[in-house]
């Protein structure tokens, strides 16, 4: 249990998902209108989930797949639409670009 944690403190991803806004649900940044193929984050906790794409929408549930950039290494999941925030509405590239 202990090696699994820490591999997952050494995991380094190419984001800079730590330096992404932390955006609450039901903040009015988080009522967005989403697509198939949009990159977004979980806005609650960046870092966890990591970055990913939206794969399919319905009705107030997306799926994204994360392809384990995250903390967690998670891949596919599905979120409601109030957590995720999308990338290219907030003008990120510059957060997510490796120096």
């Amino acid at each position: 249990m202990i090696e699994r944690e820490l591999a997952m403190i050494k995991k380094r991803t190419p984001y800079k998902t730590d330096k992404l806004p932390v955006i609450m649900p039901y903040h009015y940044r988080a009522n967005n209108e989403l697509h198939p193929g949009d990159l977004v984050y979980y806005g609650p906790c960046p870092e966890f989930y990591g970055i990913g794409e939206v794969m399919q929408v319905v009705d107030k549930f997306c799926v994204v797949d994360f392809h384990g950039t995250g903390e967690l290494g998670l891949h596919k999941d599905a979120l409601e639409k109030k957590y995720l925030i999308p990338i290219h509405k907030l003008n990120l590239s510059d957060i997510l670009k490796d120096v």
